[in-house]
């Protein structure tokens, strides 16, 4: 009889242990997370990985190409807003979309999206949406060199997006699968920006490097960088005064 009630008590503590195991393991803060401040409080960002990105703003929380591949979006937020910069599969994935989309998600896209997501808002390069106490302007996203075997750019102009969000006076860009675009080097006011490196389908260190001399954002988070080494660009801005650079797994 003592034996059976020490092995019932050691079973409960143990699936106690594993339940609490698994909670933790669920938390989204196993992902790296800064904040920036902002005029209008806190911005959380979590860096999931690769092109993918978690915002929490004023109580609100905005998934950013979410891509099942990198989390179990089951134990993740629900998300108030889901930006997609474009219909690649590691962009656009209905299972990452399917446990964190509620009745009452906003879901912004391009056109090239809509077909498999229909009801969604659609922005084109150049519209504004406002969402929630901050807004969202769809900037064109689009390759200049870098083309597939038949010449076609990987991501031809006006079929994706990057988008500026603004939090108060707080103007943070990502600018998803593109080129060192003349419309991304003439933004203005950028305190944040997310830039691709991912070869050969967006950016070398070099045109990140002329992306950032152009437009001068105060932090720079170089992602979905894929293999693409990190070291090479900090050396190319190695001296530039006005921009920290910040590094996160975001391969």
């Amino acid at each position: 009889m003592l034996l059976r009630l020490l092995f019932l008590a050691l079973f409960a503590l143990n699936l106690c242990l594993g339940t609490d195991s698994i909670a933790r393991a669920a938390e989204p803060d196993s992902f790296p997370v800064d904040v920036i401040p902002t005029s209008a409080g806190e911005l959380g960002i979590t860096f999931i990985g690769h092109g993918t990105l978690m915002l929490r703003f004023g109580g609100r929380v905005m998934h950013i190409d979410p891509y099942s591949s990198l989390a179990d979006y089951a134990t993740l937020p629900k998300a108030d807003l889901v930006l997609l910069t474009h219909h690649h599969p590691d962009h656009l994935d209905p299972k990452a979309l399917a446990p964190i989309r509620t009745d009452a998600t906003v879901i912004i896209g391009t056109a090239s999206c809509a077909g498999a997501l229909p009801g969604i808002i659609v922005l084109t390069n150049g519209d504004t949406h406002a969402a929630d106490g901050f807004t969202v302007e769809a900037v064109p996203a689009y390759n200049l060199i870098h083309t597939r075997e038949n010449g076609q750019p990987f991501h031809p102009k006006g079929e994706g997006n990057g988008y500026i969000l603004t939090f108060g006076s707080t103007r943070v860009y990502v600018a998803g699968d593109t080129e060192n675009t003349p419309e991304m080097k003439a933004l203005g006011n950028i305190e944040v920006a997310f830039l691709p490196m991912n070869l050969p389908y967006t950016m070398t260190p070099e045109m990140v490097a002329d992306a950032v001399r152009a437009f001068k954002p105060k932090v720079l988070y170089p992602y979905h960088y894929g293999d693409t080494d990190t070291s090479r660009l900090t050396a190319l801005l190695a001296g530039l005064d006005g921009t920290e650079i910040r590094i996160r797994p975001m391969k």
